[in-house]
């Protein structure tokens, strides 16, 4: 087993944390690399810089917004969020880095609580998109529509049809995407990948996804809605509900109206490290089958707690997603087995931790910086290492998931039409009514 020291250890937590320091000029260390700070001399002239906006800038909105600080081919000039306190935090931190590369103050970052307005500016080339998993797809597509590049967090979507709608959007307007799904541009992830692709383990047989336990949040009391946050703006989309802390901001991942738990917040993470090994970037499994427990209707949040369902593909290859496993991927083949996660790598024959992928196998896309990655594609029109189909397919999995424990029953699914087979009641289940005004 190999294991990472303690300054290469990058958990979620770890990741935040980590590109918070960055703004202040500490380079973030181990897996996600972050390019050196560029003096002033050496900083592109504006003209020729990728100009960003980013929408969204509480939890990883501030992370993503702190990496591409790093990067001198680009320029962050707008933030936007529909809370004041993240708004004036955002932008403090943003004209603190400039006036400390320049050597001077620097006042460009303007303040919007308002995507529209950010997105009709057209000096914005690009959007770095971190808000509620709700709000995903109709930020992404109104960007891309004005011919803007995306990043945008993971999952893509809420739903099945807005993953769909997110991924046809991009092709037809001819965009860069990235998702958020960094774990492709880390080391590891990608060697064990490869590994698997190129049958090191053998015939792969099955996968084990071991992902945290979904938190049980008790009844909170409603409360005034905070002077600093428009409430209503929050929500879009989502059905109307009396505001409590515990419903907004980081805790929107476990109600089922803006996200899906743990499933979709680390799934797809994990997942998509799934797919890509198995080559299926384009497709996904044809029958989902689980069991969970929910909180009672007495909790506030509504997302699974314990969890297990089970993707079967086309090649008979089973993918278990569940909180009882060790936090990772397990891929077990006929020959051996390889673990990875964010904190190791392991296998069986051990052997397999020093072999070499010979330049005639097959090898995957390579990127080591997930932002500088977006940033050379925008620049390249080239396709990214997650692009908008593979961030889709990726999401569908946590997804189909849900859809099954939610309705306790085998359901069949056809991955090129995207339809659920003779199940109305899970066809019902692809797509949500969004609150007016708001549509696709």
């Amino acid at each position: 087993m190999i294991k990472f020291d303690d300054e290469r250890k990058m958990s979620r937590r770890r990741f935040l944390g980590s590109a918070a320091a960055a703004a202040a000029g500490a380079a973030l260390s181990g897996s996600l690399l972050m390019p050196r700070l560029a003096r002033a001399d050496q900083l592109l002239a504006p003209s020729n810089r990728i100009t960003l906006g980013c929408i969204g800038v509480g939890g990883m909105g501030t992370a993503n917004m702190n990496v591409f600080l790093q990067h001198p081919q680009c320029q962050v000039v707008a933030v936007c969020d529909v809370d004041k306190n993240h708004l004036a935090v955002a932008k403090s931190a943003v004209e603190k880095f400039y006036s400390d590369q320049a050597g001077k103050t620097y006042k460009g970052c303007s303040t919007y609580g308002d995507f529209r307005e950010l997105l009709a500016r057209p000096d914005i080339d690009a959007v770095v998109i971190a808000t509620p998993d709700h709000w995903h797809t109709i930020i992404a597509t109104s960007a891309a529509k004005i011919g803007k590049d995306v990043y945008c967090e993971k999952p893509l979507s809420l739903t099945l049809a807005e993953g769909r709608t997110t991924a046809d959007i991009m092709k037809r307007y001819g965009r860069v995407f990235q998702t958020g799904s960094w774990q492709r541009s880390v080391g590891t992830f990608h060697f064990a990948a490869e590994l698997v692709r190129n049958q090191r383990i053998g015939q792969l047989q099955e996968i084990h996804v071991g992902l945290p336990d979904g938190p049980a949040i008790e009844h909170q009391a409603f409360q005034p809605v905070p002077p600093e946050l428009d409430y209503n703006m929050w929500l879009g989309p989502a059905p109307w509900a009396p505001y409590t802390a515990m419903g907004v901001h980081f805790h929107f991942r476990w109600h089922y109206d803006y996200s899906g738990g743990m499933v979709t917040d680390w799934g797809v993470h994990h997942c998509d490290i799934a797919q890509w090994a198995m080559g299926v970037d384009d497709s996904g499994p044809t029958e989902i089958e689980g069991k969970a427990e929910f909180p009672s209707p007495d909790y506030f949040s509504d997302t699974a707690t314990n969890f297990r369902f089970v993707c079967t593909y086309p090649s008979g290859v089973k993918m278990i997603v569940s909180n009882k496993y060790e936090n990772g991927i397990k891929f077990i083949g006929s020959d051996g087995w390889i673990f990875v996660s964010r904190e190791r790598i392991d296998a069986s024959p051990r052997s397999l931790l020093t072999t070499v992928i010979a330049p005639s196998e097959t090898h995957l896309y390579k990127s080591d910086d997930h932002q500088g990655n977006f940033l050379d594609c925008v620049r390249s029109r080239k396709v990214t290492i997650t692009p908008a189909e593979v961030a889709h397919r990726s999401a569908s999995i946590c997804h189909l998931g849900n859809t099954a424990m939610r309705l306790q029953k085998k359901i069949q699914w056809d991955p090129l039409t995207e339809r659920f087979i003779n199940d109305p009641e899970a066809e019902r289940m692809i797509s949500r009514s969004m609150r007016g005004p708001w549509q696709l």
